[in-house]
């Protein structure tokens, strides 16, 4: 794998997974007001088809990350799992990140080490 299938196989996850987590709030917020204040059903309908194709797309995407970043089967099975709790699937692209599976971690700037000047010869 190149390393931009491997950037594209980043973004295309880190994007998905928050659209999978937007969907998710969105149908939240709609299960609200159908069931709670019994307002309206349009939440649940219009967000329920989203989600759905997103969690389809989310499933997808990761398989497809996991092969294209060589994540063993239990950060795959974990990435997977993530998509079934709400919001999970962004904590998991965080987590991922920090440790580096998408790609090397950022430093923190306490982490980060000032490059030394040079001075002239």
């Amino acid at each position: 794998m190149t390393a931009r299938d491997q950037t594209l196989a980043r973004r295309a996850f880190t994007t998905v997974a928050v659209v999978e987590a937007v969907t998710w709030t969105g149908l939240l917020v709609g299960m609200f007001l159908k069931y709670v204040t019994e307002t309206t059903e349009a939440g649940v309908w219009l967000f329920g088809r989203l989600h759905g194709a997103a969690f389809l797309v989310y499933c997808v995407t990761t398989l497809v990350a996991a092969r294209v970043l060589r994540w063993s089967w239990l950060v795959t099975l974990l990435a997977l799992a993530a998509s079934v709790p709400p919001l999970t699937t962004l904590l998991f692209e965080v987590v991922a990140r920090r440790r580096g599976l998408l790609g090397a971690p950022r430093p923190r700037t306490e982490d980060a080490q000032p490059v030394p000047a040079q001075v002239g010869r």
